[in-house]
């Protein structure tokens, strides 16, 4: 079983975790930061971090189930707060192929007054 440290000086969200990167934050506590994407894909576009650098979903281990699921049960709280009753995605892009770019776990929450259609495409 590999071991992470639980902070990468290299990762940008272990960065914003720290307070050493602003971001416009929206929820944070001891064991996640939550706050609005940069390049928002929906009106509402937010971005939820554990501070434990894990690399991605493909590096979970049972002992970070209950983290993963703090994170799960906050995106609806959050989404709520934002007055979005009627529903939301929520991703999670994995390695290379998944497409994710910064490999720090990390959940993308959208929603919108109207449905956000199909998924995106990539290419193989």
């Amino acid at each position: 079983m590999s071991q992470h440290p639980s902070h990468d000086p290299s990762c940008i969200f272990c960065r914003i975790s720290a307070g050493e990167i602003p971001a416009q934050k929206v929820y944070e506590d001891e064991h996640m930061v939550a706050f609005r994407d940069i390049r928002p894909r929906a009106p509402l576009h937010i971005l939820l971090i554990p501070r434990q650098h894990i690399p991605s979903m493909a590096e979970l281990r049972p002992e970070h189930a209950a983290l993963v699921g703090h994170l799960l049960v906050k995106a609806g709280d959050l989404v709520r707060a934002e007055g979005y009753t009627d529903g939301f995605r929520t991703v999670a892009n994995t390695g290379r192929v998944g497409c994710q770019e910064v490999y720090h776990l990390h959940f993308h929450v959208l929603a919108a007054d109207a449905p956000l259609g199909v998924p995106p495409t990539f290419e193989l």
